[in-house]
């Protein structure tokens, strides 16, 4: 029998509704997906309510190192609830992790789709050759990705080496004229968690191509993984300057 379950993070949302419809009684509101998820909304990732997600009585609250703070997750195991929480840093750890948050939620085996995105990742060919890219995740102050992260290991997988893979932050602040000077092959700017677009982002890198990319493909790890190589090889390709 499924467990109760409050979900703190969107993409583990996603995976739990499609593996397990009815498990989910609590989400946070930034859980997006999949559209017309009809729980109790506890608040965000940062701020999740937890006298409300106590009377929700769940079973399980699933959580992750990244994007939820300690001390509310502290909060949560003090009020007596059993709290998952999962870190994912590469593909195959995100495969790994889903699969022990579905079973703790209690799924009968892996689904489907996780099988297939597991297939399609170890399917890819090697990249015939490899871009170099800066990754802004914000702006007001320019972010970018760091050292040891999920989309990281991502974009390497589908060929782009990310210029501050081993900078000693995960996600260090870098002025604007440094990156530009850096002068990568391309830039990547994704819809979240700041929302880059057309008109907001490119133009901070004359002459450089931008590729901007769907967020969800490139930072969720859950049913999106499925299509995440496709999708996002195709914005990839169409970079522009």
């Amino acid at each position: 029998m499924p467990a109760r379950v409050v979900s703190l993070v969107p993409s583990l949302t996603e995976a739990v509704a499609r593996t397990l419809p009815g498990a989910l009684v609590g989400a946070t509101g930034w859980c997006s997906r999949p559209a017309g998820l009809d729980v109790v909304r506890i608040g965000g990732t940062k701020n999740p309510d937890v006298e409300r997600i106590t009377g929700l009585r769940p079973d399980l609250v699933l959580a992750n190192e990244e994007e939820n703070r300690a001390p509310d997750l502290e909060a949560l195991r003090a009020a007596g609830l059993d709290v998952l929480v999962t870190e994912v840093r590469s593909v195959p750890q995100a495969v790994a992790e889903l699969d022990r948050v579905l079973t703790a939620c209690g799924a009968e085996g892996r689904p489907g789709w996780l099988d297939e995105a597991e297939r399609t990742w170890a399917a890819l060919p090697d990249p015939a050759r490899r871009r170099t890219a800066v990754v802004p995740v914000w702006r007001r102050p320019w972010m970018v990705l760091g050292r040891d992260t999920f989309a990281g290991d991502v974009l390497a997988r589908l060929g782009v080496n990310h210029l501050y893979a081993h900078h000693p932050e995960r996600y260090p602040r870098i002025p604007l004229d440094e990156l530009r000077a850096r002068r990568p092959d391309l830039v990547v700017l994704p819809d979240e968690p700041y929302r880059f677009t057309a008109d907001d982002g490119p133009e901070a890198f004359p002459g450089l191509p931008c590729a901007l990319v769907s967020g969800r493909h490139l930072t969720w790890y859950g049913p999106s993984l499925t299509e995440a190589p496709r999708v996002l090889a195709g914005a990839l390709g169409a970079a522009r300057r």
